[in-house]
């Protein structure tokens, strides 16, 4: 037996003599969570739509340098006589769709709008104080996925959110008890839970959605208020991380993060992987089994479904 060091690859899984190399001294310490990242949204907000595949990748692959907490921000407690929204042409719930499809055709998130004018959402508190039961009840994450999924029925499938019964069908999606859940939210404890957040928007100097605010150990903080690119946000986590380069995590198959999500819409999967929008039914077609999938259409955009 030579006395050469032998080695199996693990990559090519070929065994052999091990080329001389120096010893390496290797960090096995994950970093520490010292940041967090605090999201002021609102589940009627459009803009806050526009930014979910800027805001996805950011969270799968930065996502191990800080914690992320969703903040309620109480966009609309109900329409009044006075402008909702004046900068925006803002006066009445028709206004709001002309608004909203503008805001979808340019992020390609898309957005029918339509009943805003047949069937408006009368206040976004609804949805909000049942993200709140389920946040303190479960956990951010179930929270989280409930409202991405209330986005999903508001802005593309285009369903009342401020409906008792489509918050009950969306929670009881979620797993959840979607009755008890969405009762409880109108409770004064619902209310409570809510004020909280706001109370916590106002601290952190919040005056629009979508605004992210990091802040680090020293109690420092970047506020970016509006839809940025993805660059932008990476810049801010390393501006209050104080470094030069940051490791990003790779990106989720994505199959494993359909898996996940359940839904994606193709702006999404085209952020997430560098895919231009020419190539993605084919790069749909690469990554996923047939079979498991189901690719549609809807205001002009594809999505991809797992099938169940």
């Amino acid at each position: 037996m030579s006395n050469n060091q032998m080695m199996c690859d693990l990559a090519t899984g070929v065994c052999g003599v091990a080329e001389e190399e120096k010893m390496e001294i290797v960090d096995f310490n994950q970093p520490k969570k010292s940041i967090d990242v605090y999201y002021v949204t609102d589940p009627i907000c459009s803009h806050c739509w526009a930014i979910e595949p800027v805001l996805k990748k950011f969270k799968e692959q930065y996502g191990h340098y800080f914690n992320f907490h969703a903040v309620m921000g109480g966009l609309l407690e109900k329409w009044g006589d006075g402008p909702i929204d004046p900068a925006n042409g803002i006066y009445k719930p028709a206004d709001v769709a002309g608004h909203w499809r503008e805001v979808g055709q340019y992020s390609r998130m898309p957005i029918d709008g339509s009943l805003m004018i047949d069937n408006p959402v009368q206040s976004s508190y609804p949805p909000s104080r049942v993200f709140k039961v389920i946040q303190s009840k479960y956990s951010d994450a179930l929270a989280y996925e409930f409202l991405r999924r209330t986005r999903e029925q508001l802005f593309a499938f285009n369903q009342n959110i401020s409906d008792q019964s489509i918050l009950i069908d969306i929670v009881n999606k979620v797993g959840l008890d979607g009755e008890a859940i969405v009762n409880e939210a109108e409770q004064p404890i619902g209310q409570q839970l809510l004020n909280e957040d706001f109370t916590l928007a106002g601290r952190l100097g919040v005056r629009g959605f979508p605004t992210i605010v990091m802040i680090n150990e020293e109690n420092k903080g970047v506020k970016i208020g509006g839809g940025r690119p993805f660059e932008y946000y990476v810049d801010g986590l390393k501006q209050i991380l104080d470094v030069e380069e940051l490791q990003p995590k790779q990106q989720p198959s994505l199959s494993s993060l359909l898996e996940k999500e359940k839904l994606l819409f193709s702006k999404e999967i085209e952020v997430m992987y560098d895919v231009e929008q020419s190539e993605i039914d084919a790069f749909i077609e690469k990554e996923l089994s047939e079979g498991h999938y189901q690719v549609k259409e809807i205001v002009g955009e594809r999505y991809v479904t797992i099938n169940n």
